[in-house]
């Protein structure tokens, strides 16, 4: 058992002084290749593979006497106050059956990571994400093979697209087995993409599948294109959120790289997109040098994820919200005490 699970609602763990982050497990399904490595965070590689299955432990590492250091670090830093200390590998079906025994009676997330990202830090960043957004218990990571390098761009595009199939497959599961209409999908940056491309296929597919929350965190994805077959995959799902902001650097450069503007840079005609609400996290302090990583360092964006994905709220209901358009609003800084 974990830590985290041991413990009573509200408390901390002794680490939790550290980087903010309870221990915790996330079960994952991944199309990675098994390396052969000792260390828990090498274990899966950046090559293409059949689809497996398992949980990660992720844990603090312990400073003991420099707790006050850590806590001084900015949030982005904390992040590397994590490691993934152990990984036990399960058969998919598993998995996702261990999470009808953690969800509550709830469906499960499933949560797709973008570019850039190898098994380890897609462990810690699955973990901050599930706390930040509080989907402990009905959170499940599906990790494409990624290389985890910075100049890997073209190389990992190509790596998400044949990953599209295994998604939906995935996706189409998770609705058999949860029921119509509970089933949510979560995406960041290119894995944004990937969720798009698969609710794609799966309404192609099965056009009779009914999901409910589709939430899309800074996607790095053509506007246009994402305009065009948004008509396609709206019939299959309850609600679909966008989350874009004005300073996101990675996806400043991808604009660039593509010749067009992506999904989630703030600007864009959104009303263009009917039948999406967009939210705009621009009015909020950056987390991160990069501002691209506001889902797992923002307490503002978290609360905003556990509102939709939890309870179900759409932006009209959902605190801190202004509305400035027919389908967009400004998210803002609350008091912290959950009234605003």
């Amino acid at each position: 058992m974990s830590l985290v699970a041991s413990l009573p609602a509200g408390a901390q763990s002794p680490a939790d002084t550290l980087s903010g982050v309870a221990d915790g497990e996330v079960p994952f399904v991944t199309l990675r290749n098994l390396t052969g490595s000792d260390d828990p965070g090498q274990i899966y590689g950046d090559e293409r593979n059949g689809l497996t299955a398992g949980r990660c432990e992720v844990r603090n590492l312990d400073f003991r006497g420099l707790a006050p250091l850590a806590d001084a670090a900015p949030t982005f830093i904390r992040e590397e106050f994590l490691r993934v200390e152990a990984v036990t590998r399960m058969e998919p079906d598993a998995v996702l059956e261990g999470l009808r025994e953690t969800a509550g009676g709830q469906a499960p997330a499933i949560y797709v990571h973008g570019y850039y990202i190898g098994f380890e830090k897609g462990c810690r960043r699955a973990a901050l994400l599930q706390q930040n957004a509080g989907l402990a218990g009905r959170f499940l990571w599906f990790s494409w093979p990624s290389d985890g390098a910075l100049a890997s761009y073209v190389q990992d595009e190509a790596d998400l697209y044949w990953s599209v199939p295994d998604l939906a497959d995935t996706i189409i599961d998770l609705e058999r087995r949860f029921g119509s209409g509970a089933v949510d999908v979560v995406g960041h940056s290119l894995g944004a993409r990937g969720v798009v491309l698969a609710l794609y296929e799966v309404a192609n597919r099965h056009p009779d599948i009914r999901l409910d929350q589709v939430a899309l965190l800074a996607p790095d994805m053509d506007f246009a294109i994402f305009q065009r077959i948004l008509p396609r995959i709206l019939p299959i799902v309850r609600n679909v959120t966008v989350y874009v902001t004005t300073g996101d650097r990675p996806l400043a450069l991808s604009a660039q790289l593509h010749g067009y503007p992506r999904l989630g840079e703030a600007g864009n005609d959104v009303s263009a997109l009917e039948g999406v609400e967009v939210v705009d996290l621009s009015d909020l302090p950056s987390e991160s040098p990069t501002g691209h990583l506001y889902h797992i360092y923002s307490e503002e964006v978290g609360g905003d994820l556990s509102q939709l994905l939890n309870e179900g709220l759409g932006a009209e209901a959902r605190r801190n919200l202004i509305r400035f358009g027919p389908n967009a609003w400004r998210l803002q800084q609350g008091t912290g005490d959950g009234t605003d």
